[in-house]
């Protein structure tokens, strides 16, 4: 079974969206938009852009370890900075959206 996005009301009246796994484990919540079909158009968003998305690690690198006295660096592939000449992973700009959108919640 896949995993599925749940669309919700938040305690602000704005609308989010969650993430949730095939077990009903939250894997990701969304931010507040103002309207469902901004809602509804950030799920496409992520579905468009972060399936294989690239991951950067921004966490600090362990301390050595005292027994073998090193630590292996994780084998991350990461995106490329944002000055790099290399754009095969960005973005198109031009591409239209159209969603349709069931009844208001």
């Amino acid at each position: 079974m896949a995993g599925m996005y749940e669309l919700f009301k938040d305690e602000e009246a704005g609308f989010r969206f969650r993430i949730i796994a095939p077990d009903r484990t939250v894997m990701a919540v969304s931010r507040s938009f103002p309207d469902k079909p901004s809602a509804v158009a950030g799920i496409s968003d992520v579905r468009e852009y972060a399936g294989m998305g690239h991951i950067t690690d921004l966490c600090p690198m362990p301390p050595a370890d005292a027994a073998t006295g090193s630590a292996s660096p994780p084998n991350y592939r990461t995106r490329p900075a944002a000055d790099s000449p290399d754009t095969r992973h960005a973005p198109s700009l031009t591409r239209s959206r159209s969603t349709s959108i069931g009844a208001a919640a």
